[in-house]
């Protein structure tokens, strides 16, 4: 059995959804990717942390008032990068040209966290981790696959992510990869010892990869949270049955992708793999 997949300062470790109602939203999710569901906040609180499982394994968070308000604005996907002071990456995050939306925060005995705008605006969360390490299950269908930042100015920004995080922006030439230097020895020497001799003929660097750089497009800057689904098209029908809305379909060489707003208003992409 695999070790519990740990995440080094720097890679994106966590997202969660921020929904109005959360009920409803547990019921989409639930039904478009076969999450599960556990309420990890206390009773009798006026806002509630739903951890989302699949296969028994974390794999997202939702969160929203306890009572049902459907007037508490558009929901928004979060995606945390992993740090392992928060305090002083916070203080990194002024420093770089970046604003604190709050300051840092425990979440329990699970964490610590905190909301942060780079300097072009677009917001972003830190996490501590303690015993909520991170997601557990990645890249599988109905799991997590990756969060994209969404620029049309990568140079306004660049800079601010270098500094705080440490990473590297890569032109791979048919996309802008963004790296954790030894991310990929990270995962070989825990949760995913076969890493590298998966990636072999990938391009050098590649099992340091965090996540990409995409154009904002119609939908403004911002960081972009991406599912995997076994059928780009059968989980578009789906999504739309239970009242979604596809915004949009891009097919390229690995994957078939459909962008979809939620009931909510939240935006994301279901994202089928379609093989080396």
């Amino acid at each position: 059995m695999s070790a519990a997949r740990t995440y080094p300062h720097g890679s994106t470790s966590w997202i969660d959804l921020e929904a109005g109602d959360l009920g409803a939203a547990q019921e989409f999710y639930g039904a478009l990717l076969g999450w599960t569901f556990e309420t990890a906040t206390p009773p009798d609180t006026p806002f509630s942390y739903v951890i989302a499982r699949l296969d028994g394994q974390d794999v997202a968070g939702l969160t929203g008032p306890a009572e049902p308000s459907p007037d508490d604005g558009q929901a928004i996907w979060r995606t945390y990068v992993a740090v392992d002071d928060i305090d002083a990456t916070a203080v990194a995050v002024e420093r770089a040209g970046g604003r604190l939306l709050a300051q840092p925060a425990d979440a329990g005995q699970a964490g610590r966290w905190v909301n942060v705008l780079d300097p072009s605006g677009v917001e972003l969360s830190l996490w501590q981790a303690r015993s909520r390490l991170g997601v557990q299950l990645a890249n599988v269908p109905g799991a997590w696959n990756f969060s994209d930042l969404h620029t049309d100015d990568l140079s306004a920004v660049r800079r601010f992510y270098e500094q705080v995080f440490g990473w590297v922006f890569a032109d791979l030439g048919f996309a802008t990869m963004i790296q954790v230097p030894g991310y990929g020895d990270h995962l070989a020497a825990t949760s995913d010892p076969g890493i590298h001799e998966r990636q072999a003929t990938a391009p050098p660097g590649f099992a340091d990869v965090i996540g990409g750089v995409a154009p904002a497009g119609e939908l403004g800057p911002h960081w972009h949270v991406t599912f995997t689904v076994a059928d780009r098209d059968e989980s578009a029908a789906l999504a739309e049955s239970l009242g979604a809305t596809v915004l949009g379909r891009e097919d390229n060489d690995w994957t078939q992708q459909a962008t979809i707003r939620d009931p909510q208003g939240a935006v994301f992409t279901a994202s089928q793999f379609l093989g080396a």
